[in-house]
């Protein structure tokens, strides 16, 4: 696994939504939810997870898309249209970066995946570790931490 460069910029399909990414992931996912499905219209989508102070919005700004209620709040491009990122009432110190939103997604990697009960047959595993649901928020505390020793392992020179 790869750190990004940072910071790393990104955005929307037509460009009116602009965001930084300052500070490096606590994990990288893909989710395989009928949700993110629909709103990706692929097999899943692909998450950075970030403190919420990692993430500044450069230009434009987001409006509310795909489900319309009080508990996440999906961050969607106000001109394309494109889900930019997301945030979830009770995690406020977090944000989920859709990571292909950024202008170099080549070094993002899922560390692990989510609602595999719903992957697609056609789809293989793509990550160390697979939840057929989501997994407590006590766990992500520890799957952050063995992504963090993961990404210090890749810094450390060989011998």
């Amino acid at each position: 696994m790869r750190r990004p460069e940072l910071p790393a910029e990104g955005g929307c399909r037509c460009g009116a939504l602009r965001v930084r990414m300052t500070e490096p992931p606590m994990i990288t996912s893909a989710c395989h939810c009928t949700g993110c499905q629909k709103m990706t219209g692929s097999a899943f989508s692909l998450t950075i997870t970030l403190p919420a102070s990692g993430l500044e919005v450069i230009r434009g700004e987001s409006v509310q898309g795909g489900l319309k209620g009080d508990e996440v709040t999906h961050h969607h491009c106000p001109d394309c249209l494109s889900w930019v990122f997301t945030t979830a009432k009770g995690l406020e110190g977090f944000v989920n970066l859709r990571a292909t939103m950024l202008d170099d997604p080549t070094w993002f990697e899922p560390f692990i995946e989510l609602q595999t009960a719903e992957r697609l047959p056609w789809v293989p595993p793509l990550a160390e570790h697979g939840f057929a649901r989501f997994p407590d928020v006590t766990d992500y505390m520890a799957l952050a931490a063995d992504y963090a020793g993961h990404l210090d392992a890749k810094d450390r020179p060989p011998g």
